[in-house]
């Protein structure tokens, strides 16, 4: 299954991720690869979790579409 990611930086430059089909569930890494590497197994954690209390899997999460808009200041 695949779950959708959101990727962000923190003021230090270090790497943010929520996944937002499991709410509650953020890691964050030194690299972009290391906070994907570390969502993988927070997700698997998650999902071990929600397993072991039986209850149900999310849904895969289809990404919103996010543009963005230029204003002048």
């Amino acid at each position: 299954m695949k779950y959708a990611v959101i990727l962000s930086r923190d003021e230090e430059g270090n790497w943010l991720v929520s996944v937002p089909g499991f709410p509650g569930c953020h890691t964050w890494g030194r690299t972009r690869e290391e906070a994907l590497a570390n969502a993988q197994e927070a997700v698997e954690g998650c999902i071990e979790s929600l397993r072991a209390s039986g209850d149900p899997l999310p849904e895969e999460a289809t990404p919103p579409e996010i543009e963005f808009v230029q204003i002048s200041v």
